[in-house]
């Protein structure tokens, strides 16, 4: 494990990624307000807002394939289509960024702490970019290669940019891969939906996610809030954190889950939902995750180095006033965590 990963300053709650609304100003603040300290202190993970209500390229898939270096893609009635030239859609996804990275610029003036910024993972990415024939890249190994080698050269360049904006800040990179459990299973389908492409070899997904992972000199965190977080093979492909939807947990996980706690991966575990709903006592949310603990036989005090806190999945269909909520319910209950871990 690399210094810059051992000696991180990991928060003890965050959001995922998304938040509701167009706003990128009442974003960046809702979630500075929410995640910094009064003072400016780091205590718990800001993060870079994604605001996908404001359509095609603010979206979760839009967003990224701006970031792509000598790849461009552009809408079309099937999603978002790989092709030769820059067009109004990428222009559209670099005005949104660059709205958004102005306005976390402007709310973190003078941080210095943990901040958490998100890009689709290079395998989701493959399964929802098309292809001119209207297939996924999925299907084409060479097209595969092509699309991770591009994300991480853009990634490089947006981490540099991030870098520069919040100069006090230490960055988490977080991947989003809700499509890598369907994609290593064969799951992804076709264009036609008559059928899906081959599964990917693991070794395959393995590798390509740790060249992505490796752009980055800091820690990697891989989410998905799909069922059946492969735990394993993203901890040998390098991230130093998974997040996931806890309430999908199952007891068939907890030996991943303890052989990944004993390693060192940091969980972060989405126990409060993220649309409207009853918040139920802060301790009261993290419960399983105490329970979860007891029966893997792990010491209770290591339950708050071990375990960040977020929503179950991004805020984006959340109203402003549950979202706002949600972070703060967040905090909280991290608190309760750490203050009564049995």
């Amino acid at each position: 494990m690399s210094d810059a990963v051992s000696d991180f300053p990991w928060g003890a709650a965050t959001g995922v990624g998304s938040m509701p609304g167009g706003d990128a100003r009442e974003a960046a603040k809702t979630v500075t307000g929410s995640l910094i300290g009064a003072d400016g202190s780091a205590g718990d993970f800001p993060f870079l807002p994604e605001l996908p209500a404001r359509g095609p390229g603010a979206d979760m898939i839009g967003r990224t394939a701006g970031l792509l270096v000598e790849m461009y893609a552009r809408v079309e009635p099937s999603g978002w289509r790989l092709g030769d030239r820059p067009g109004r859609d990428t222009r559209r996804a670099h005005s949104w960024l660059g709205e958004d990275l102005d306005a976390l610029e402007e709310f973190t003036q003078g941080y210095q702490g943990p901040l958490k910024v998100q890009a689709v993972g290079p395998w989701t990415l493959a399964a929802a970019l098309e292809l001119r024939g209207g297939e996924a890249s999925l299907g084409d190994p060479g097209a595969c290669r092509d699309l991770a080698g591009s994300l991480a050269e853009g990634l490089r360049a947006h981490l540099a940019d991030v870098r520069r904006r919040v100069p006090g800040a230490r960055i988490l990179l977080q991947l989003d891969e809700p499509s890598l459990t369907a994609v290593l299973r064969g799951q992804i389908r076709t264009a036609s939906g008559y059928r899906t492409y081959r599964a990917v070899d693991r070794q395959v997904v393995e590798s390509a996610l740790r060249d992505v992972v490796a752009v980055h000199d800091g820690p990697v965190v891989v989410h998905s809030c799909a069922p059946d977080v492969p735990f394993a093979l993203l901890r040998r492909a390098g991230a130093a954190a998974v997040s996931f939807d806890f309430s999908l947990l199952t007891e068939r996980d907890d030996d991943v889950i303890g052989e990944a706690v004993e390693s060192g991966t940091r969980l972060f575990a989405g126990v409060v939902g993220g649309t409207d709903g009853p918040l139920s006592d802060p301790a009261g949310s993290v419960m399983g995750v105490r329970t979860l603990w007891r029966r893997l036989g792990l010491h209770p005090g290591t339950l708050a180095e071990s375990v960040v806190l977020t929503p179950s999945c991004g805020l984006a269909g959340a109203s402003p006033a549950y979202a706002r909520a949600a972070l703060a319910h967040c905090v909280r209950a991290a608190r309760s965590l750490a203050d009564n871990p049995e």
